[in-house]
């Protein structure tokens, strides 16, 4: 069968069979393993898209909770502050306490060092007037009394230590 400008429709035919044969066999034996390369690629990114935004959402929700911590980490400082200084406040407040007992203590002490010399000077000073007022006594009947005065004065400033 000749068909005009040398047209050979058996070779058309023959030709679209290598085609489909060709097609067929590209096909299966390019088309499917390049598929299903592509597909387990495809998935291993999808794969690891997933995993990269489960640790991206980990990481949000860790910095949150150190971010949690951090705000109760400065209130629990600021509590500890708070309750270190009411305890050195207390403290200062028993040392005051305990301070000014001990000044009290000295206090008494001291006013009783002082009544005892007030006691012992009232006593020497006594014993020198008696011994004084004796012997100008003495000096009166015995002597003039200008000598007794005398003698009185001598006595009296042996008594202040001149």
């Amino acid at each position: 069968m000749n068909l005009p400008l040398n047209i050979d429709l058996q070779q058309i035919l023959l030709h679209m069979l290598n085609f489909v044969i060709l097609f067929g066999g590209l096909y299966f034996i390019l088309y499917k393993p390049v598929k299903k390369f592509m597909d387990s690629r495809a998935s291993r990114y999808a794969e690891k898209e997933a995993e990269a935004e489960r640790k991206l959402r980990d990481a949000e929700t860790a910095k949150e909770q150190y971010e949690e911590k951090l705000r109760n980490a400065e209130a629990e400082i600021d509590a500890m502050k708070a309750d270190a200084a009411a305890k050195a406040e207390s403290a200062a407040a028993a040392a005051l306490k305990k301070a000014e007992a001990d000044a009290e203590g000295i206090r008494k002490v001291a006013r009783a060092e002082a009544e005892a010399e007030k006691t012992e000077l009232l006593r020497r000073a006594s014993r020198e007037a008696t011994g004084i007022a004796a012997a100008a006594a003495e000096k009166a009947v015995l002597g003039s009394a200008e000598e007794a005065f005398d003698s009185f004065l001598d006595n009296v400033g042996e008594g202040d230590g001149r």
